[in-house]
């Protein structure tokens, strides 16, 4: 199956959807710093600002993903997305004005992480419905390609937009799209299972995930060996700007490395999505995250900047497919009801390409 079959209004107005949603998302940690960092002890305001909206994203990714419905998402997502939209746009607002104390703008940062915290993931299952059981890959890859190419434009635009303008249109920019992003949703369906077809299929989804650990005990091995690369990717970003100071080059060096990470997931996940790949899909799981750490080995050694760079493109073309795989994977070992509880579950605005 080709990418062709993507080739449908349905997908289309769901990417759009999609970045509406997502972008705030990944605009988020940068732009709270920027909002801050010109107050007392910004930065670390803005370090705490932001973790405080992560730590929204982890409580509400569960809380809200297990209680969402598959045959009818779309008021849950439109509220969690409208709240969402609130949260980001208080936050800019009351950041305008110096005096405002500190937990209110932490309260209105953990609601904008915490509100939308299952629509990802109940976004991917919406469109995985949208096309053939058999284009299941290449959804998933154009997904991700969509979600890569968010996280790469999104530093440089909150960057551009709080030095040039002002440090709250980040902010308000984001609430504006999120907001959008509401009356987006519906040009598409009221929700992924189909209620003639598959309410028996939802109720045992519920069920399950309502028991819970029989759906962690299925794809507990999944979960470890994404875990595995991800933190891997994770650790290389964090001390890359000191690696590239110990090694005597800029440490603006790190913006565009990790740019290059992020292009190469792109072209990752759409060379994956091209063709069927030998082995089944933990074996190639394995091997992809195995390749991602060879790279990661390979940029903490590596003497020169060129050779950085090379690595860590590399290790983002592995990463895309281990991260394809391993979504790939749960479909298999899960029924369908479950996965899309799992699959809402489990993946927040807290998932961007490398940490």
């Amino acid at each position: 199956m080709s990418y062709r079959a993507l080739a449908r209004k349905s997908v289309l107005s769901w990417a759009v959807v999609a970045v509406g949603a997502r972008l705030p998302v990944a605009m988020a940690p940068l732009a709270a710093v920027f909002l801050v960092r010109e107050r007392p002890g910004g930065y670390t305001l803005g370090a705490v600002l932001a973790a405080v909206y992560v730590l929204g994203e982890i409580v509400g990714a569960p809380v809200l993903g297990m209680r969402m419905r598959g045959e009818r998402a779309r008021p849950q997502l439109a509220v969690g997305l409208a709240v969402g939209a609130a949260g980001f746009t208080g936050l800019g607002g009351l950041g305008a004005w110096p005096d405002v104390p500190p937990w209110a703008l932490a309260v209105c940062a953990f609601v904008a992480g915490a509100a939308p915290g299952a629509a990802p993931g109940a976004l991917r299952a919406l469109l995985t419905s949208l096309v053939p059981e058999r284009a299941a890959a290449q959804a998933l890859s154009f997904e991700s390609m969509l979600t890569f190419g968010v996280w790469a434009v999104a530093p440089a635009a909150t960057a551009g937009l709080a030095l040039s303008v002002a440090p709250w249109v980040p902010l308000a920019l984001a609430g504006g799209l999120m907001g959008a992003s509401v009356a987006g949703l519906w040009l598409l369906p009221v929700g992924w299972l189909s209620p003639d077809r598959n309410a028996g299929a939802a109720s045992a989804g519920r069920d399950e995930a309502g028991v819970g650990i029989r759906v962690l005990m299925r794809a507990w091995p999944v979960y470890v060996t994404g875990a595995a690369s991800l933190s891997l990717l994770a650790m290389a970003e964090l001390i890359l700007p000191a690696l590239l100071e110990q090694r005597g080059f800029g440490v603006g060096l790190a913006g565009p490395l990790l740019a290059g990470f992020s292009i190469g997931s792109a072209v990752g996940a759409f060379v994956y999505g091209l063709r069927s790949w030998p082995g089944r899909l933990p074996l190639q799981s394995f091997v992809l995250v195995l390749g991602v750490s060879v790279c990661v080995v390979g940029v903490a050694s590596a003497p020169w900047a060129w050779a950085m760079a090379v690595g860590l493109v590399a290790a983002g073309v592995l990463q895309a497919g281990a991260m394809l795989t391993r979504n790939l994977t749960l479909r298999e070992v899960l029924p369908d009801g479950a996965l899309a509880a799992v699959l809402v579950a489990r993946a927040s605005g807290a998932e961007p390409p490398v940490t």
